[in-house]
């Protein structure tokens, strides 16, 4: 994986200047290397300033006052860095706003709105996030009927696992202003009925257009407390880095919130690392008026972020030749935008140095996003740091000729692991046996030279990423352990690859390799330790391993 890594066993400036911590392990593991090694990480300030065997410890960073800490036989690692999470809906559906399930099947997925009814206001919105009807029994779409027979007088909204279809019952279509005479906006439709009649179904960019009249009643402070809670339970798993990136693209609605994160920043509550993806419009301000508005080292804005297309168990998903269950003849998905338009967008951004990451899932979206960051590389400023990056995100399935592609023209994969097992049989269902051999090709893109950077979508799946690197090395679920053996398992890679796309990886997605992913002098002191050592486990045991500690800048922000 071409991830550029910086010297380790080396101190940087001022060498007589005593270190603030010293932290000392059997199993220390820096990312440059293929495992881990007894090693000590010196930390002055909030960076690294020496690594190397804890006997080469220079006499001079050990003062009086410094602290040491021995992990014994605990792996040290950069923390870990998700690469593709939408913070504000992860923090809401985890907070008393709202809830988050999928349910057994429709009746079970009305009946757990129950709780949530008991707790908010009388006429406020019931707002869920997680059902899929693919894994209901039976597997079929809901519709208003069912909300409506237990919620006649009070608004429910309730997103699919996926975030990008909706579920509404009469009354939130009412607030709403929806009524069967409604058009959908571009990018966007509403479900019908064999009779013409709406079925509470709004799907892709018309599902999304909703969401902040479905949270406006939510109070900034009500927010706030749902945010403090979301970076706890972060560090509570080991996390320091999160890419905030847009969940849509309408000007206005890419719910990155820096309102909040700089509140968090300004009281001194902020324990991750942000890196802030707004949604590429053809105004570009919004970028730059973040970058201009926070400068400090844990917010930033680095880029944009736009969409392709849908996802494929809804058939939104982009592919080249139709779904084999082809709902209609030509069933190929969409674009959400001309292949022109995106190239009409990225074109400028690129130029002015910014880089430009699209949610692309079919084969065909993807294809045409490599064609278009060809021919438009991000401008290198010649500045000494890490060249900036394009990425392509979730990238599911493959023409077979673009993994090369990709890997030559430097764009980041930046990928999901857990979503390799959310529809078991779903790719066998909706593109067939043909392409399934291209699904998630890990171990091939890292073959051919491409970097991962992994992430969670959260809250599509959830933030743990030790759950999504025992998936990435055993091509397992993470929760039922299925299927024996691993789906496709020609795929898999190694703990020590997942662990890097998880940390040097992400860092490249997120623009700030010069920062972080590494155990480096120079960079910030961003770590996690791990007990059991991961690497002394078996792959199928790789989930016994725990979080012991998260620091951030060098500042411990959890501890078991």
């Amino acid at each position: 994986m071409d991830i550029p890594c910086q010297p380790v066993d080396a101190a940087i400036e001022n060498p007589a200047t005593a270190a603030d911590c010293i932290y000392v392990s059997s199993a220390v593991f820096t990312g440059s290397e293929e495992a881990p090694a007894r090693k000590a990480v010196a930390v002055r300030g909030d960076r690294i300033c020496w690594v190397g065997s804890p006997e080469a410890l220079p006499a001079e960073l050990r003062g009086e006052e410094t602290l040491v800490e021995d992990w014994g036989d605990a792996l040290i690692m950069a923390g870990f860095h998700d690469a593709h999470m939408h913070v504000f809906h992860s923090a809401l559906y985890l907070s008393p706003l709202a809830e988050r399930f999928v349910g057994d099947s429709e009746a079970d997925a009305v009946a757990r709105l129950a709780p949530l009814a008991a707790r908010r206001p009388a006429g406020s919105w019931l707002l869920t996030q997680g059902w899929r009807d693919y894994l209901w029994s039976p597997p079929v779409m809901p519709s208003r009927a069912s909300l409506d027979a237990v919620y006649p007088d009070r608004p429910v909204a309730m997103y699919s696992g996926d975030a990008h279809t909706l579920w509404l019952n009469s009354c939130a279509l009412e607030r709403l202003g929806i009524s069967e005479q409604s058009e959908p906006p571009a990018g966007g439709s509403y479900d019908r009925d064999g009779e013409g009649q709406l079925t509470g179904i709004v799907r892709e960019a018309a599902a999304m257009a909703l969401m902040p009249r479905i949270v406006a009643e939510f109070t900034q402070e009500e927010l706030l407390d749902a945010y403090r809670s979301f970076e706890a339970y972060c560090n509570e798993h080991g996390i320091t880095g999160v890419c905030d990136v847009s969940l849509m693209a309408m000007p206005g609605l890419d719910f990155v919130r820096d309102d909040l994160f700089a509140a968090l920043e300004e009281a001194g509550e902020l324990t991750l690392r942000v890196s802030m993806f707004p949604t590429l419009l053809e105004d570009r301000g919004r970028l730059a008026a973040l970058r201009e508005s926070h400068t400090g080292p844990l917010l930033s804005a680095r880029g944009f972020k736009q969409f392709f297309d849908g996802v494929s168990s809804q058939h939104t998903a982009w592919v080249h030749d139709p779904y084999s269950n082809a709902r209609f003849e030509g069933d190929c998905g969409r674009p959400t935008v001309d292949a022109a338009v995106m190239e009409g967008l990225v074109a400028p951004a690129a130029a002015e140095g910014a880089p430009v990451r699209i949610h692309a899932i079919g084969d065909e979206a993807i294809h045409r996003c490599i064609d278009i960051f060809e021919r438009h590389p991000v401008a290198d400023d010649g500045s000494d740091g890490v060249p900036p990056r394009h990425s392509i995100e979730h990238l599911e399935n493959f023409q077979p000729a673009d993994i090369a592609r990709l890997a030559a023209a430097g764009i980041v994969a930046s990928v999901q692991p857990r979503h390799i097992t959310l529809d078991p049989g779903g790719p066998e269902r909706d593109l067939g046996p043909a392409r399934v051999p291209y699904m998630w090709p890990f171990r091939s893109l890292l073959d051919a030279g491409a970097v991962l950077a992994f992430g969670t979508d959260s809250p599509v799946t959830d933030i743990d990423p030790i759950a999504a690197v025992y998936t990435a090395v055993t091509r397992r679920d993470a929760d039922s352990h299925e299927p024996e053996g691993g789906w496709l398992p020609a795929e898999r890679i190694t703990l020590a690859e997942a662990l890097r796309a998880y940390t040097a990886g992400s860092a490249l997605a997120a623009q700030r390799a010069d920062e972080v992913g590494l155990l480096a002098p120079g960079l910030f002191a961003d770590m996690v330790v791990l007990d059991p050592n991961p690497f002394a486990l078996a792959p199928e045991d790789i989930q016994k391993s725990r979080v012991q500690a998260t620091y951030v800048g060098g500042r411990k922000v959890y501890e078991a």
